[in-house]
């Protein structure tokens, strides 16, 4: 008796596989306190609330003669310098019909209400200060708290920490940030097929066999976001093999990354084995490259199991393991920003699939299309340096606006 065949499920859009993932990803528990000069691409556990001023007192922006506007009537009179004011000193009070030397960064001194810039005055042979150029009041002074004020929150909790970010921390006193824990990801790859770069030179490659490339790529892809990385290398197509790895993997690991095996073939063992660990779903989501896809949890860990073919494999994790791991860490905004720009190609079989084609920039600042955009050529991704995100059955005409999304947004 014939075993009556299922029907295909479905196929899920790409916003609702994330939006349905992302409701599995919690933020980690467990807070670290890392030094700041340590904390770049890290995200904050807590807002960052300064305890001063910025700057602390009023101050100079140019190098030049710190002045009394209403001393100023007289345009051919020459004034005194009373004091010299230098960044990190303190002067005293201008005296009436005097000018204060001052360099950037030096506070205003009591009395004077502008800067007048070094270039716009006249020193005199008895060094006495013709002003050139009549100023207004508040002219090149930097207000104290113009740039933040006392108890203001200067840096927000889910914030990725940037370069900027971090000066900007540091310009508050704070030597050291209160930041949510990496996500531990154990990265697996599967097939009897894969060979490591290194282990055989390519004139000795068996037929059928294919260096492992996925591997490198994720393990660079995880550690940009900030993940700590156990590269358990490659599992054989064994059941009990693929079972026991994913049992070590979980005990100490918050996600498992694997590429292959998450199809229906007799040596696809990643289903049964995540299965007989804890549970498994199986999408088929309508994105091209990367329709297949898997979410499970293998005992405490997420498990994630990413397609096979190397640009599936990266445009998956773009589209779906990045936000999932942003939100681990407990980052607001996990979906990258595209941009409108200009079609320089035609593209004339729109699929019924939501596409991802690979492009470059050009220098009249349009878009060029790679012109192999099959999922097994990585070239594609190493050229181009960005996605068009193109909607189900949708062509594309010379000089149409698209939706671009930067491997600089995706790989920051």
């Amino acid at each position: 008796m014939n075993t009556p065949r299922q029907a295909p499920q479905p196929m899920k859009s790409l916003d609702d596989a994330l939006a349905q993932l992302l409701g599995f990803a919690q933020t980690l528990a467990g807070i670290e306190q890392v030094a700041t000069l340590e904390a770049d691409g890290r995200v904050l556990a807590q807002d960052v609330v300064s305890a001063l001023q910025v700057p602390p007192q009023d101050n100079s922006s140019m190098d030049g003669y710190a002045v009394r506007c209403a001393d100023l009537a007289d345009p051919l009179q020459a004034f005194p310098v009373s004091q010299r004011i230098a960044a990190g000193s303190s002067g005293t009070a201008l005296a009436p019909m005097t000018v204060a030397r001052i360099f950037t960064g030096a506070p205003i001194p009591a009395g004077a209400d502008a800067v007048v810039m070094q270039e716009d005055c006249a020193v005199q042979p008895d060094g006495s200060v013709r002003i050139q150029a009549m100023p207004q009041p508040g002219q090149w002074i930097r207000r104290a708290g113009e740039d933040i004020t006392r108890g203001a929150v200067v840096l927000s909790k889910g914030e990725r920490l940037t370069p900027a970010s971090l000066g900007l921390a540091a310009s508050i006193g704070m030597s050291q940030l209160q930041l949510v824990r990496r996500p531990r990801v154990a990265l697996l790859s599967t097939g009897d097929e894969l060979v490591m770069p290194g282990t055989v030179a390519p004139q000795d490659m068996p037929p059928g066999a294919i260096y492992n490339s996925n591997r490198f790529f994720l393990k660079a892809l995880l550690q940009r976001l900030g993940c700590e990385v156990s590269d358990l290398g490659i599992v054989p197509d064994q059941r009990d093999a693929t079972i026991e790895a994913l049992r070590g993997a979980a005990a100490q690991h918050d996600l498992i990354l694997t590429s292959g095996g998450v199809s229906v073939g007799e040596e696809d063992h990643i289903k049964p084995a995540v299965q007989s660990l804890g549970h498994l779903d199986l999408w088929q989501i309508a994105i091209k490259p990367g329709k297949p896809f898997a979410y499970g949890r293998v005992a405490d860990a997420h498990f994630i199991g990413l397609p096979g073919n190397p640009v599936s494999s990266f445009v998956t994790f773009l589209m779906l393991v990045r936000p999932f791991l942003l939100k681990l860490q407990g980052v607001a905004l996990v979906t990258p920003e595209s941009i409108a720009a200009c079609a320089h190609f035609t593209w004339s079989r729109g699929d019924k699939r939501r596409e991802f084609l690979r492009v470059k920039r050009n220098s009249a600042g349009g878009l060029e299309l790679f012109p192999n955009q099959s999922a097994g050529v990585l070239t594609s991704v190493a050229w181009g340096d960005g996605l068009v995100d193109n909607p189900p059955g949708q062509t594309i005409a010379q000089g149409d606006v698209v939706c671009f999304i930067p491997f600089s947004e995706l790989l920051a």
